[in-house]
């Protein structure tokens, strides 16, 4: 009966082990193409401002962009604290599956 009760143990802690690159995959390429979301908004904004706003008054382009990167920089802050924490819960739960043998292999 221990013979099963560890095999369950070690069939459990290998689906959470080969669970775990899945999910930072996912996360990678969640951010990449998150990225690549912000590059292609950023582009468009550019090209509406361009046809929107003639030359003669760029200072008031200027203040737009400022405050838009300003936006953008707030919103991706907030974007990147709620992936951390989501990162270290999700870390903290498969830990937790695995009973605590995670870190006594590392």
């Amino acid at each position: 009966m221990p013979e099963t009760t560890k095999s369950t143990s070690s069939s459990s802690e290998v689906s959470s082990s080969s669970s775990s690159p899945d999910l930072l995959d996912e996360f990678r390429e969640s951010a990449r193409l998150g990225q690549h979301a912000a590059a292609e908004a950023w582009r468009r904004f550019n090209n509406v401002l361009d046809e929107a706003i003639p030359e003669a008054v760029h200072p008031l382009r200027a203040k737009i962009v400022d405050a838009a990167i300003s936006l953008a920089d707030t919103l991706a802050a907030a974007q990147y604290q709620f992936h951390r924490n989501l990162i270290r819960s999700t870390e903290g739960a498969l830990t937790r599956t695995d009973g605590g043998k995670k870190k006594d292999a590392d």
